[in-house]
């Protein structure tokens, strides 16, 4: 099996003067904080963190927020059948394709203020600092907030053209997608019209915090992500036999959570084993008849495993389930794996990448690579054009929790490489 390549620093060499050009950290700072008082906590602050979730009340006052600044930058935002909020400043040069810059501002329940928030307000200020410098793009740029991200990017889904069949009567945090759209102003009747065609736009760009702890570890920067990796799940039957925990010897149970027990250590053992990035994770785990005088006698488990390489993620399965089959023998089970999700790896696009290195060299800003661990917007719009994003620490690596935070100066820091790249990528 493959390794997938560490992340390694690259140091920064001096590149003459800095550009003139920067956003204004102070402003960006103000956006982030005021949006996240929809969806806060009662008697908290910032601190506090956010419940913003999609389709929910916290979720409809801060898109108006957002849309209220776009059409303050001169945007003119529409809502799109997906419940996308997409608005546009005019390039100079008619029928180039669009550079699309944006995130979501969606949160997970008690969640924090920066995934999601920093690329949005990150791209908002992007396109402020181009009008406040009177500085023209050839190509048209459009900023997007996607909808539901955290539920399952369904906004970027959509708009990438690929929406599953009976997707709209999924339920997200209580609502049906159909009425979730009804709710934010989009149209699941006309859904399929947000789709955009494969090499429509051209280029995608994301600011994004890390989520993880590489970079605040590693006390770089910038990171310049290399792409958004492969997922596989499967739901995982175990069957034993259910007996009286009294009257049952030892040596002739069929204990279905003893077999489980192990398949949750060979998934750990079996991930850590192989050099790379890979990680492994049995996440959801019941029990039946899960009473305390009976032996086990069915267990399901999921596992999950992710990789930027497709062929490690497949190899790392079959590994599992090998060591599944010895499990079943030796404690007189039955493992069955159900596959229930394949996600393709989404890999940033060389030539963007160089872009955001180029950008991060010119700001004085030392950077390094690393893959995506977590799902984000721009893995669905690598189907449509060239992809890239840029990530900031996280400061001790949590994310998805109140305490989710990223230093100011890192919020500016990621602000800047995204505005030099979308400078770099207009010139082409």
């Amino acid at each position: 099996m493959l390794a997938a390549a560490a992340a390694v620093p690259l140091a920064v060499a001096a590149t003459g003067a800095a550009p003139a050009v920067r956003v204004n950290g102070p402003r960006l700072e103000t956006t982030l904080e005021q949006l996240s008082t929809f969806g806060r906590p009662p008697g908290t602050g910032f601190e506090g963190g956010v419940n913003r979730t999609a389709y929910s009340d916290a979720d409809i006052a801060g898109r108006a927020y957002v849309m209220g600044l776009m059409r303050d930058a001169g945007l003119n935002p529409v809502i799109d059948p997906a419940g996308n909020i997409i608005g546009r400043r005019a390039g100079t040069k008619s029928g180039l394709k669009p550079i699309i810059i944006g995130s979501h501002i969606d949160s997970v329940r008690a969640g924090g203020n920066f995934d999601g928030d920093l690329g949005s307000m990150g791209a908002l200020e992007v396109l402020r600092t181009l009008d406040d410098h009177g500085l023209k793009t050839r190509h048209p740029v459009e900023m997007a907030i996607w909808s539901n991200e955290e539920g399952g990017t369904c906004g970027s889904t959509a708009f990438a053209g690929k929406t599953a069949p009976g997707a709209l009567d999924n339920t997200y945090y209580g609502i049906t997608l159909r009425d979730g759209l009804k709710r934010i102003g989009g149209d699941p009747d006309r859904l399929a019209e947000a789709a955009r065609a494969p090499g429509s736009i051209h280029t995608y760009l994301e600011l994004h915090i890390e989520q993880g702890g590489i970079l605040a570890k590693a006390g770089i920067p910038i990171g310049v992500v290399d792409g958004i990796v492969a997922i596989d799940r499967y739901d995982v039957e175990i069957k034993g036999f259910a007996n009286h925990a009294g009257t049952t010897p030892m040596a002739g149970r069929h204990n279905a959570l003893i077999a489980a027990s192990q398949l949750v250590l060979a998934v750990d053992t079996v991930v850590k084993t192989e050099p790379g990035r890979q990680v492994g994770t049995v996440g959801q785990l019941a029990v039946f008849p899960n009473a305390p005088n009976v032996i086990p006698g069915r267990v399901t488990l999921t596992v999950e495993l992710r990789d930027l390489s497709e062929a490690k993620v497949a190899a790392l399965g079959q590994a599992v389930q090998a060591r599944a089959r010895e499990i079943a023998t030796a404690t007189g089970t039955e493992i069955v794996f159900h596959p229930t999700e394949q996600v393709r790896a989404a890999l940033a696009n060389p030539a963007v990448q160089a872009k955001i290195e180029a950008a991060a060299k010119q700001l004085g800003l030392a950077y390094m690579h690393l893959p995506s661990g977590a799902g984000h917007d721009a893995q669905l719009l690598a189907f449509l054009g060239p992809m890239g994003m840029i990530f900031v620490p996280s400061v001790a690596g949590i994310s998805h929790s109140p305490k989710e935070l990223t230093a100011w100066s890192d919020c500016a820091n990621g602000a800047n490489v995204l505005l030099q790249t979308l400078l770099a990528v207009d010139a082409g």
